[in-house]
C-alpha cells in the first residue's frame, strides 16, 4: 500500500507573511513584478510601517534598473506591491538605501550610472556613477526631487547614513575606476556631515584597496568600527576609528568568510554586533580580485567582543543545500543580504532570492540567531 505523504506548502510570491516553524523564523516573498530585482534596503517608520527598497528592472546595468519601494504597513501581514520611484530614463539606478532622519524625513540615497547601451562593449559601468538622493516628507509615499549628492565619477554606495552620539553624521562610500582590475583598485570613503548634510567631506580609509561596502557602527561615543566586503574573496575585514571618523586603521582581516558580495551590519539593543552575510570564501590572496559564483547560503553571525571573535552563527537561508567542488554551482543565488532591527528587538533580514527572482524578507531575533528561544515560544511578533 502505497504511503500517504504530505506536501509542505512553499511560500507564494504575494508579500504574505509565513510562519517557518521548522527554522523558528517568519519569512515572506515580497512582490517583484520585473525580470531582475536587487540589493535591497529596509526602513523601520515612527508609525511602525516597514520600507524595503531595491533596484529592479530586465538586468543590472539596463536603462530601464530603476529604484522600487514595498511597504508593510503595521499591523498587516502582506507586502504591498513595488512602486517605482526613481526616474532617469537613461542611466541605471542601483543600490538604495534609506535614511530616517531626526527631523523625519526619509532620505532615499542611491547611485546612478551611464547604461550599457550607451557603451557597448563594457561589461560594467560603475565607474561613471554618481550618488543621488530623493525626499519624502510623509513616511515614503511620495518623493520629491531628484538631486545629486555626490558628483566624483565612480562614486557608490550601500548601507545607511549613521547618525552618531554627538550628531555627527557618516555615510559609507567607495569609487570605482575604469581599469583592469575589475574593481580591485575601488577604495572606500567615508562622508562626514557636521550640518544634518547640508555640506560633506570625505575621508579615506587608508590601505582599504578592494575593501568596499564599509558598515559603520559606533560601539562607545567616538568609537567606531567598519565592517567591509572584500573584493578578494577571502574574509570580512575590519577597521577601526577612535576620533568619530576622522580617522582609520588599516582594513584587517576578521574570521569570517566573504565571496565578495556586499556584507550588512549592525550594533544591536544588547550591545553585541549583528552581521548577515554570505559565509563563502574563494581565495586567500588579499592582492587578487576575484569574482566565484556562489552566493549561497545566508547566515548571521553575532559577536560580543567588537567584532574580535564571532562565536554565534546560524543560517537565516539555506538555499538549495548543494555542496562540493562540481555540486556548489547549482545552488541558485541568495544575496546582498540587508540588516536592521526594530524598536521591539526583532531582527529583520532581506536579500535577493533565488537568482535576483524577487526579495526575500525574512524576521528573527538576536536569542534566535544565540540557539535560544524561538518564534514558537513567544519571542517574535512582527506583525504587532
Amino acid at each position: 500500500m502505497a504511503r500517504e505523504i504530505k506536501v509542505l506548502k512553499t511560500m507564494e510570491e504575494d508579500g504574505t507573511l509565513y510562519r517557518n516553524e521548522l527554522l523558528g523564523t517568519v519569512e515572506s516573498l515580497i512582490p517583484n513584478p520585473y525580470n531582475s530585482c536587487h540589493a535591497a534596503d529596509l526602513l523601520e517608520l515612527p508609525n511602525g510601517d516597514m520600507l524595503c527598497c531595491w533596484f529592479a528592472g530586465s538586468d543590472e546595468g539596463n536603462a530601464d534598473i530603476s529604484i522600487a519601494v514595498s511597504r508593510l504597513k503595521a499591523g498587516e501581514s502582506q507586502w504591498g506591491m513595488p512602486e517605482i520611484v526613481s526616474d532617469d530614463k537613461e542611466r541605471s539606478e542601483q543600490n538604495p538605501s534609506l535614511f530616517l532622519t531626526p527631523e523625519g524625513e526619509v532620505w532615499l540615497m542611491y547611485t546612478a550610472q551611464i547604461s550599457r547601451s550607451a557603451m557597448p562593449g563594457k561589461e560594467s559601468l560603475q565607474s561613471t556613477a554618481e550618488i543621488r538622493r530623493k525626499i519624502s516628507k510623509d513616511n515614503g509615499y511620495t518623493w520629491g526631487k531628484t538631486e545629486t549628492i555626490f558628483g566624483r565619477e565612480g562614486s557608490f554606495c550601500r548601507q545607511k547614513i549613521q547618525v552618531l552620539s554627538n550628531g555627527r553624521w557618516l555615510f559609507g562610500n567607495w569609487i570605482c575606476f575604469d581599469d583592469d582590475t575589475h574593481y580591485g583598485s575601488d577604495i572606500t570613503v567615508v562622508q562626514i556631515s557636521d550640518d544634518k548634510g547640508k555640506t560633506w567631506r570625505g575621508v579615506e580609509i587608508p590601505g582599504s584597496r578592494g575593501r568596499v561596502h564599509a558598515n559603520l557602527i559606533e560601539m562607545e561615543p567616538g568609537k567606531l568600527i567598519a565592517l567591509f566586503r572584500s573584493r578578494s574573496a577571502d574574509n570580512i575585514y575590519i577597521s577601526h576609528s577612535e576620533d568619530w571618523g576622522d580617522t582609520w586603521s588599516e582594513p584587517v582581516r576578521t574570521e569570517l568568510p566573504n565571496n565578495n558580495s556586499s556584507i550588512s551590519a549592525v550594533k544591536l539593543h544588547s550591545g553585541a554586533v549583528a552581521v548577515v552575510y554570505n559565509p563563502i570564501r574563494a581565495n586567500d590572496d588579499p592582492s587578487l580580485t576575484v569574482w566565484p559564483r556562489l552566493r549561497c547560503p545566508v547566515a548571521v553571525a553575532i559577536s560580543d567582543d567588537g567584532g574580535q571573535t564571532w562565536p554565534y552563527i546560524r543560517l537565516a537561508e539555506p538555499g538549495d543545500g548543494f555542496l562540493g567542488e562540481s555540486n556548489s554551482v547549482n545552488n541558485r543565488r541568495y544575496e546582498y543580504p540587508v540588516m536592521m532591527q526594530a524598536k521591539d528587538g526583532s531582527i529583520h533580514i532581506a536579500y535577493s532570492y533565488a537568482d535576483r527572482r524577487c526579495v526575500k524578507y525574512v524576521v528573527v531575533t538576536e536569542e534566535w540567531v544565540r540557539g535560544g528561544k524561538t518564534e514558537k515560544e513567544g519571542e517574535l511578533n512582527p506583525t504587532a
